[in-house]
């Protein structure tokens, strides 16, 4: 069964991230970000242990770690910048891992264990800019953030990356909202933590001060920090919002004033190397965007080449592949795609994912009869419960599939009551895909060339793989702008099949 559709419980409470999704307040932050810096304790053997512990089930959650040159060369620029942290002077105390995960998203825990994800570092520049990432991230537990928020962990979900998972206008803001918010999300969670502003500021500082000590150019920071606020725009451009704020921005400094702040704190004279070339080289060939393992994501359609199937969103919506789910997203509703245990009854296998939106303790929703129905010569069931949040009536359908013997999987949407018509067609759109479908779906590739003379922005960026916004993504991924000049022997990055 591939990685996307195994379930985990995980519970790593020492995770920090740069990309944390949730609100915080600010009057508490502000004096954190003024307050004296915590002594450094070294590892210590009780934090290697948890950190072991939580360690594969993070790689479970984020897709497994990437092998080979790109891993290696990640793995030594992430203990060079970890010794700086005074954590260890070992580098064989820290593990770093480059995740195959489509999402941009570094964290680290106790026990010297750093992450960082593959769609992250092709949005890096410079090897610079990859330690300062790093450096943020290894400055969380030198700090000891962790403990100091441990009161503050909640769930982060793929959906609720992209920031609130289910309109207030659907759900609401009720406690009873709220459950079923976490259970619709139960395919793909990890307990993290919700640093404060002053933490994230800290960690920024701290990042900066390690780059420094390591000879690198401490800008790296700033100038990584504004990639994330182009990348995040961008996103929210192409999902069709223009509010959307940047999940990495969510708890921290608003962008602006964080890029501000981290450049001012490196100095306008600083100095330092980036080794942009070097690391433009050795991050050539990374896949690029999900995973044909995990499966693909192609405007409204999902294609998943392993386990062969295939079906289209509704028409305004857009998805995010995650590790064991994928996330359906629009102004009149929100789903997930996943699997469960399926031992043959498809009724049991309904009722079981209705199960699974309610916490223990909490009444559950009683989806009343199952109907039954094929769908594209598959076996389908499939139930709609009207339930109650305290402030606003939601529909909430699970429609499932037999593949197989012991395989299933199923939708989960929420939609106001009435609505959920809306995903008729996606759950009619559910189809196996032949042998030659699936060989036809090849992964993007990140590739660095050298510009040749005469190479401009517009004529490199007809180059990228992608038939919507060409031209923006190319400017984000390289760090340019419109005007930017392209030099003979200039290396750029293309995302290429």
């Amino acid at each position: 069964m591939p990685s996307k559709f195994r379930h985990i419980a995980l519970a790593t409470a020492g995770c920090a991230t740069i990309l944390a999704s949730s609100a915080c307040g600010s009057g508490a932050a502000s004096a954190q970000a003024t307050a004296k810096p915590t002594p450094v304790q070294a590892i210590s053997a009780r934090d290697k242990a948890e950190g072991a512990k939580a360690h594969p089930q993070l790689l479970a959650e984020f897709g497994g770690a990437e092998t080979g040159p790109q891993a290696t060369y990640v793995e030594a620029v992430g203990k060079n910048i970890a010794v700086q942290s005074g954590l260890s002077n070992a580098r064989g105390d820290f593990t770093v891992t480059l995740l195959n995960s489509p999402v941009n998203n570094a964290f680290a825990i106790p026990g010297g264990y750093i992450y960082v994800t593959r769609q992250l570092v092709a949005l890096m520049n410079n090897e610079a800019e990859l330690a300062g990432v790093l450096g943020h991230e290894v400055g969380h537990v030198a700090a000891r953030h962790a403990s100091k928020r441990q009161s503050a962990a909640t769930k982060n979900t793929i959906i609720g990356v992209l920031g609130s998972v289910l309109a207030g206008a659907v759900l609401g803001n009720s406690q009873v909202g709220q459950v079923l918010q976490r259970g619709l999300l139960q395919g793909s969670q990890l307990l993290t933590l919700r640093y404060s502003r002053g933490q994230e500021t800290e960690s920024d500082n701290l990042g900066i001060d390690y780059l420094r000590r390591a000879g690198y150019d401490p800008r790296a920071m700033g100038t990584m920090l504004q990639s994330l606020a182009n990348q995040n725009a961008l996103d929210a451009r192409l999902m069709g919002s223009n509010s959307q704020v940047p999940a990495w921005a969510s708890t921290h400094p608003d962008p602006a004033s964080r890029v501000r702040a981290a450049l001012t704190r490196a100095g306008s004279n600083a100095s330092g190397v980036t080794n942009r070339d070097t690391f433009l080289t050795r991050i050539s060939g990374m896949t690029y965007g999900d995973d044909p393992k995990q499966g693909i994501v192609e405007g409204r359609q999902f294609t998943h080449p392993d386990l062969k199937l295939a079906y289209e969103a509704p028409s305004g919506f857009y998805m995010m592949n995650g590790t064991r789910a994928v996330a359906i997203n629009g102004q009149s509703g929100r789903g997930q795609f996943t699997t469960g245990p399926f031992s043959g009854d498809l009724d049991a296998y309904v009722r079981g994912a209705f199960g699974g939106l309610t916490e223990q303790g909490q009444q559950q929703i009683d989806p009343g009869q199952i109907n039954r129905t094929t769908i594209n010569s598959l076996p389908a069931a499939y139930a709609t419960a009207r339930v109650n949040t305290g402030q606003s009536t939601v529909d909430v359908t699970v429609f499932a599939y037999q593949f197989g013997a012991d395989q299933a999987f199923h939708f989960v949407t929420i939609t106001p009551a009435g609505g959920a018509a809306v995903f008729d067609g996606m759950f009619r759109s559910m189809r196996r895909i032949s042998a030659a479908e699936a060989a036809a779906i090849k992964p993007r590739k990140l590739a660095v060339i050298t510009a040749r003379a005469g190479d401009t922005v517009q004529s490199l960026a007809s180059r990228m793989a992608y038939t919507d916004a060409p031209l923006d993504r190319f400017l984000v991924l390289n760090g340019l702008s419109a005007n930017s000049r392209i030099a003979a022997g200039q290396k750029i990055k293309l995302i290429t099949y």
